[in-house]
């Protein structure tokens, strides 16, 4: 046995780390364009201003606080306005995929590129333009488009003016900018994904949200803010599975091929030891990301969803049809990214933003530069724990390592570290296809081209099979080099996995 016929090898990439073109063809002002660069422990941060001008700052997972809107500060360098230039690149990167033997592009649409400010009467064409040309770049080499509608990013108008996704008013607005790319690419897209890593977003910098939360403000993580205002996340949050559900309609309405997923970061968790706390804390632990899951794919929350509320006092505030969309309109198939496991350990109040909570080191995996544990058969476990619980099918739409790349003399980029890395996760891929019966679409590595850091907001922290030259300042000539891992993908695509 093999991967399957037609099994979809390819590449992601989201706009806010890639596409640049800042306030270009009609763009609006995104969230993401007011998040500076950042580094490894260096928390990237957000300049907010009240109308009488006082101006402060908090960090990536924090919150502005009500009554002040994010600034773009003149003199700070904010990665997302160039990132890696995909917006006057995309005929050459599409090239190079083309290379490589893609059958699939996973990349998400800018919504301030479509609606400026996300409550505009009409779309904007030159945007909607754009992307005409990507998609049909890709088509003209036979690769499928997987379109992210919403990807860590949101119009700054929705944040400021309405209070982010804490105001059902951006149900219908959401559904509005879904409904034109759906209709715009009818015959042209058939997969899609409503919303990246719903379970991780928080704050002002994914949710627009504003608090008078000192600790939300000022929080490091993601996580962390949103412990520190939980109940504003899930409330915010059940609009967004709200909104998706009110899209998978739409969706097959205007074809009934159109296949619509979820998206959650699942990288794994296991217990730090057979301790009973530790093993039934870290499938409770995991609960936190699947009850999300559990909404999209079966249409209802869980019974345990209850117990999570409990935990910070929280009532789920539910609207007349909120509990029949949601059932009526579940996801056909479920994307997840995959980058590392993490442990549970009874004694650790440490968190990290992957849905897992890590005590300390796991001593039978390496780490890469940036602590982050290599664990290949992590992600068949996960591949299972998916399809035994769903029993639809999966897709895995990141999967990836930062590492420090060189840039040789002579253009070349010698990078077998990550080679080996991929190597071992396909592997298991394969394994969980082949031994397990697991119903995997396809497999889009992160990112198949070097794109800044969505956490750290830096270059140094590369992933893609693609050198772009370009540094943690955006000094540098954006030219494209081949690693050694894209002759090497190249041949996995063009095998379908037989050569690796």
């Amino acid at each position: 046995m093999s991967f399957p016929k037609g099994f979809l090898w390819g590449g992601a990439t989201a706009a806010n780390q890639y596409e640049g073109g800042y306030l270009e063809g009609g763009r609006g002002l995104a969230i993401s364009d007011m998040i500076t660069a950042g580094a490894h422990q260096v928390p990237r941060k957000i300049y907010y201003e009240y109308e009488d001008g006082k101006e402060g700052v908090t960090t990536i997972g924090g919150s502005v606080p009500k009554g002040a809107h994010g600034i773009v500060k003149e003199g700070i360098y904010y990665p997302s306005h160039v990132a890696t230039d995909f917006y006057h690149h995309y005929k050459e990167d599409i090239a190079l995929m083309a290379e490589m033997g893609f059958k699939c592009y996973r990349f998400s649409v800018s919504w301030t590129r479509i609606y400026p400010n996300g409550d505009d009467e009409m779309p904007n064409e030159e945007g909607l333009k754009f992307y005409d040309m990507v998609i049909d770049e890709c088509l003209k080499h036979n690769i499928e488009p997987l379109i992210t509608i919403l990807h860590f990013d949101m119009p700054q108008h929705l944040a400021d003016a309405y209070g982010g996704w804490s105001n059902r008013a951006l149900i219908p607005l959401f559904v509005k900018y879904a409904t034109t790319l759906l209709t715009r690419w009818k015959d042209k897209v058939k997969y899609w994904v409503n919303i990246n890593e719903v379970n991780v977003l928080g704050g002002y910098w994914t949710l627009g949200l504003s608090s008078d939360n000192e600790q939300t403000k000022k929080s490091n993580a993601v996580m962390e803010a949103s412990i520190a205002d939980a109940g504003l996340k899930y409330q915010a949050i059940h609009h967004l599975l709200v909104a998706s559900a009110h899209v998978n309609k739409v969706a097959h309405e205007i074809n009934s091929d159109n296949m619509m997923g979820c998206m959650l970061a699942l990288s794994g968790i296991y217990p730090a030891t057979c301790h009973p706390d530790d093993v039934f804390g870290a499938y409770d632990f995991r609960r936190h990301a699947l009850i999300f899951s559990d909404v999209y794919m079966r249409g209802y929350y869980p019974g345990y969803a209850q117990g999570i509320f409990d935990e910070y006092n929280f009532t789920l505030k539910m609207e007349e049809g909120d509990e029949e969309i949601l059932r009526a309109h579940p996801s056909d198939f479920m994307a997840f990214s995959y980058y590392r496991t993490t442990t549970f350990d009874r004694n650790s109040e440490k968190i990290t933003t992957t849905g897992g909570q890590q005590g300390s080191s796991n001593p039978y995996l390496k780490e890469t530069p940036w602590g982050w544990p290599v664990d290949p058969v992590g992600l068949r476990y996960v591949l299972n724990e998916l399809y035994d619980r769903y029993q639809k099918p999966l897709f895995i739409v990141e999967n990836g390592m930062g590492n420090i790349d060189v840039l040789e003399a002579d253009g070349s980029v010698h990078d077998d570290y990550r080679i080996d890395y991929f190597r071992d996760h396909v592997k298991e891929m394969k394994k969980a296809i082949e031994i397990d019966g697991v119903n995997l679409l396809g497999y889009t590595p992160w990112g198949w081209i070097d794109v800044v850091s969505a956490g750290t907001g830096e270059m140094k922290k590369r992933y893609g099979f693609v050198y772009v030259d370009t540094d943690d300042q955006g000094n540098g000539s954006l030219k494209r080099y081949k690693k050694d891992s894209f002759y090497w993908y190249k041949k996995v695509c063009e095998s379908n996995g037989e050569e690796l």
